[in-house]
């Protein structure tokens, strides 16, 4: 398995691993943010929403900031390069989620 494949793989906690068939694969991000999504959208009982989009980046970046950071002990430079940011994009949004 590639790195790129291995980083889109979602590791299961122990309370999914009983639901999940021990035949099937691993939940990618993808799987999961689809489920999610569809969860979200059958929980709205016919009330309106708004700004989806941004409100999903937000679930997803903050964690996923969060634990860059923590895997590169806080290095920015380092963080940046692993998200494929420039430092001062990845300084920006650390900012915007009030991260700094």
């Amino acid at each position: 398995m590639s790195a790129q494949e291995m980083a889109l793989r979602v590791v299961t906690m122990p309370e999914q691993d009983a639901v999940q068939s021990s035949d099937t694969a691993q939940p990618t991000i993808r799987d999961c943010v689809e489920r999610a999504m569809r969860n979200y959208f059958s929980q709205l009982d016919g009330h309106d929403v708004n700004d989806v989009y941004e409100m999903v980046l937000a679930e997803v970046e903050v964690p996923l900031l969060e634990v860059v950071l923590e895997y590169t002990r806080n290095n920015q430079s380092r963080a940046a390069e692993v998200l494929g940011l420039n430092r001062g994009t990845l300084r920006k949004k650390l900012k915007q989620y009030d991260m700094l």
